[in-house]
């Protein structure tokens, strides 16, 4: 076994957003300096284009060449460094091997997978294994679920510290946002739809607000859902679905579970689209409303999910140009309630394209704090999420260097 000699590895560094990823930790940290890392997937010319595309010194940078699917190649990966970022998606169709070899072998590890039903799977065969072995595995560590999460995590802070207590109902209204899809974010949602049309048990758990969070014997409040238009008094307007909801409210409630209910047993959180006031408002509710259900039916079922894939969708290694993603922004709003009525407010915002530009600075964040900030003694081996293994330091990492801002709003 090699001994271990990377702070990190970037796994699927020649995919779309692993791309982006490189490139933003080359400008942090260079090549050769204090910040040990690498690069990894499996193929050798495009890992080696990749540390060309970087500058003169790019052939520097160290290169691991591995197939997502050989375990004993992931595990001499693993004993070489001390953490891995994985951008190797559809997660469920690639992502289970290095998972498990991170639980094994004590790695730290995150992702940025949306996928609830693979980190389900993830957690109910590995999570003992992570917690004897020391490995932090967190998921989600990107537009989803980043903002919602560090965001919920903010504002309850925030409660606690002038209210005297939790916010029991919060809700994330977005505000703005400007991004494209890549081909690796629509093919995760693909196979996701292409699951439940094979098992329509899963359903139910996708279904579920509490699919991942921790087993409780204690009664769990029924949730909110925006699943068509309607009118919100505290957006002052109309809002629709967020298609990212289903997995943002799945990871903030599994971060109100592991840090023993810090947002109270009876804590309520939507997500939605804020469309504006009026007609307008609502006919873009309506439109977002049925165009979002139109989209879901179709990539259910078979045939027009294949001519959707053929025809209608970016593929796989397609996304934003640089342009698009150094133009794209999001404001995410937040109001949080007391039990007693008392009212706070925040908004979380970035500067770049969601999905990629700003992803990739904040799975770039994510993998240095876990890496650098969090030391084993403190936080334990197991399955976390970005608030509860990460929270106030990769905020103020984020707020730094990642172009994020959390701030209270009067």
């Amino acid at each position: 076994m090699p001994q271990q000699i990377h702070h990190f590895v970037v796994f699927g560094a020649t995919s779309f957003v692993g791309q982006i990823l490189t490139r933003y930790l080359y400008q942090r940290y260079g090549i050769g300096g204090d910040v040990k890392w690498a690069i990894g997937g499996r193929s050798t010319p495009k890992l080696d284009q990749l540390r060309q595309s970087l500058g003169a010194d790019g052939r520097k940078l160290p290169m691991i060449v591995c197939d997502a699917a050989d375990e004993v190649a992931l595990r001499e990966l693993c004993s070489s460094t001390r953490a891995v970022v994985s951008t190797v998606g559809p997660y469920a169709l690639y992502g289970s091997p290095l998972v498990k070899v991170c639980a094994e072998t004590g790695t730290d590890y995150c992702d940025l997978t949306g996928e609830v039903q693979w980190i389900k799977r993830m957690i109910d065969a590995h999570e003992a294994t992570a917690k004897a072995s020391g490995a932090r595995i967190v998921h989600c560590c990107g537009f989803d679920s980043i903002p919602s999460d560090l965001g919920v995590h903010f504002l309850q802070k925030q409660a606690l510290a002038m209210l005297g207590k939790p916010a029991q109902r919060v809700k994330l209204r977005i505000k703005a946002m400007k991004g494209g899809f890549s081909g690796g974010t629509v093919a995760s949602l693909m196979n996701v739809l292409r699951e439940v049309s094979a098992d329509p048990g899963l359903r139910k758990l996708l279904g579920d607000p509490y699919a991942i969070a921790p087993a409780t014997r204690a009664q769990r409040p029924r949730q909110p859902d925006v699943r068509f238009a309607q009118a919100d008094q505290d957006a002052r307007g109309w809002v629709a679905p967020f298609v990212m909801s289903a997995i943002n409210t799945r990871i903030v409630h599994r971060s109100n579970g592991l840090s023993g209910h810090a947002y109270g047993a009876d804590f309520a959180y939507d997500e939605a689209m804020s469309t504006g006031a009026g007609l307008k408002g609502r006919l873009m509710a309506t439109g977002i409303s049925v165009g979002l259900a139109g989209f879901m039916v179709a990539g259910a079922i078979g045939p027009t999910r294949r001519l959707l894939e053929r025809y209608g969708v970016p593929k796989p290694g397609e996304g934003p140009s640089p342009k698009d993603q150094e133009t794209g922004f999001y404001d995410f709003r937040f109001t949080g309630r007391t039990a007693g009525g008392d009212l706070i407010r925040a908004k979380v915002t970035g500067d770049r394209d969601p999905g990629y530009g700003s992803t990739a600075k904040m799975l770039g964040e994510a993998i240095a704090c876990l890496a650098f900030d969090v030391a084993k003694k403190d936080l334990p081996g197991g399955f976390w999420t970005p608030a509860t293994a990460l929270g106030d330091k990769l905020i103020e990492r984020l707020r730094q260097h990642a172009g994020l801002t959390f701030e209270l709003q009067a």
